[in-house]
């Protein structure tokens, strides 16, 4: 059973930047294709972006293109989301989500996910 463990929410100002971790365990990394999702209060969870299992392939929700970017990293099992330019309408639980990818195509984006974190809340002032 593969687990996920969201960290490096908290409070920021608009304008700053915020860099999420989350940390996979219980199965083997390099056969997952890892992205995140975020819920803001009173809406549904959306799609924020992606990444291939081997890294090199990305795709990002309209919405975050040019100040959001993911990584992986295969030696420490973890895939990150820095977040730039923060705007007060980020505000949300992200989560992070996997799924497995036999042939290493990216399908997160169209809500098709085997694992979720339990999320890291992330709150932007004005």
């Amino acid at each position: 059973q593969v687990q996920l463990v969201e960290s490096g929410g908290g409070l920021v100002q608009a304008g700053d930047s915020l860099r999420l971790s989350c940390a996979a365990s219980g199965g083997t990394f390099s056969n997952y294709e890892m992205g995140w999702f975020r819920q803001a209060p009173g809406k549904e969870r959306e799609f924020v972006s992606t990444i291939a299992r081997s890294g090199d392939s990305t795709h990002y929700a309209d919405f975050v293109k040019g100040r959001f970017t993911i990584s992986r990293d295969v030696t420490k099992n973890t895939v990150s989301l820095q977040m730039n330019n923060l705007k007060p309408e980020d505000t949300a639980v992200y989560y992070c989500a996997g799924r497995l990818s036999p042939y290493g195509r990216t399908r997160l984006m169209y809500n098709v996910v085997d694992y979720w974190g339990k999320g890291t809340l992330v709150t932007v002032s004005s």
